[in-house]
């Protein structure tokens, strides 16, 4: 019976938010996913019989690489437009989850349904343990803020969690509270989105003092980042994210050290780190880089576009790491590094004249992906 109510509420939903789908349409942003999502444009049922990812965004996305490699084909699904470029990569055969109201009719038979983390639809799961597809739940975590939501709808979870078959958390912590709410056969295996960590390819001679690294920084980002730097604070290493913005931020570097008497190089000519500001002109240095670096400005978060870049690697170096508040992108990977500071441009001066203040940053457990491949593979 609850299914019925909940399908007829789900409509009830949709009609009601056409008109906005609609219009939010008519973006370039989501010209693809809306349709896709909520009119099945262009998103068909799966057409082949494999395992079946399922993803929010970019981050869960890039956490399943290391297990989707172990596969030849895979199918997999995600929520958003990131999401969908990532997983473009990892397979040829990506849709959009489509909304709730769908998913009965448009789920076919597969071999597993594997959901990262927290996407915790009813539909999706009801559908699939309705076509007998085994279920599973992996990386599964609830934060202290979200547990206390989570509990007010104890009894819709507990529906939920009766359609999952195994559970994959994170910590013992996390297996407790989804056994609360109802999750079963639950086991502890860590955070699988840190499998992938960094690795150095060459081992670089750390200048003396304090190395403040600018990483993956895009358009204006290097003009905040002058402007809140002091030659006082340490020596500044830029490493801008796209190699077609090298002369450009070069000159605005040229600009800035000869209006303050600074000493700044090219890396691909000193290869070392001796001047006051070092442009790093070389691609699949920035792991070497971090390696040496005492803080890190990661760049994509203090612009409206880019959403932010992966905090993992410098966090692996124990980097202390300040990033601006605008990280949609990597929200979810920003929450496996402890004691990283999320600022408002204007704020970057501050924090950087308190370096000696800021904690530097470490990692959670890492997670093994084996219990999860050795369950998949029985199938």
């Amino acid at each position: 019976m609850f299914k019925y109510f909940y399908l007829f509420l789900t409509f009830i939903i949709y009609i009601l938010a056409i008109p906005y789908l609609l219009y939010k349409s008519r973006s370039k942003k989501y010209s693809e996913a809306i349709p896709a999502k909520f009119f099945l444009k262009n998103n068909p049922k799966f057409n082949k019989e494999l395992i079946w990812f399922h993803a929010c965004s970019m981050g869960e996305t890039i956490a399943l690489k290391s297990i989707i490699e172990q596969f030849d084909e895979v199918n997999l699904s995600v929520i958003t437009n990131t999401g969908y470029e990532k997983a473009s990569e990892l397979s040829s055969n990506v849709r959009y989850l489509p909304y709730e109201l769908f998913l009965p009719f448009w789920i076919v038979k597969q071999k597993a349904l594997v959901v990262m983390e927290a996407e915790l639809w009813y539909m999706l799961f009801l559908g699939a343990k309705s076509k007998n597809i085994p279920t599973y739940l992996i990386n599964a975590r609830i934060s202290d803020r979200s547990y206390q939501s989570y509990k007010k709808f104890h009894w819709f979870y507990k529906k939920i969690f009766e359609n999952i078959d195994m559970i994959f958390a994170q910590s013992q912590e996390d297996k407790k509270r989804l056994e609360s709410l109802g999750g079963k056969n639950i086991k502890v295996i860590g955070n699988i989105k840190l499998t992938n960590l960094p690795v150095i390819t060459k081992k670089l001679i750390k200048p003396e003092g304090i190395t403040i690294t600018a990483a993956s920084t895009h358009d204006t980002e290097e003009e905040l980042i002058l402007e809140s730097w002091e030659r006082s604070m340490g020596r500044l290493v830029i490493v801008p994210r796209h190699p077609e913005r090298f002369e450009e931020v070069y000159s605005l570097i040229e600009q800035y050290s000869y209006k303050y008497n600074l000493s700044y190089s090219r890396y691909s000519q000193s290869d070392n780190f001796n001047s006051d500001i070092t442009l790093v002109d070389m691609m699949g240095e920035l792991n070497n880089i971090y390696a040496i670096s005492d803080v890190v400005i990661l760049g994509g978060g203090f612009i409206k576009t880019a959403g932010g870049h992966n905090p993992i690697e410098p966090a692996f170096f124990n980097c202390k790491l300040i990033s601006g508040e605008i990280i949609f992108n990597q929200k979810a990977l920003f929450e496996c590094v402890n004691n990283h500071y999320l600022i408002k441009n204007n704020q970057l001066k501050q924090y950087l004249s308190e370096i000696e203040k800021l904690k530097n940053t470490s990692l959670g457990e890492k997670g093994d992906i084996q219990p999860i491949l050795e369950e998949l593979k029985k199938i």
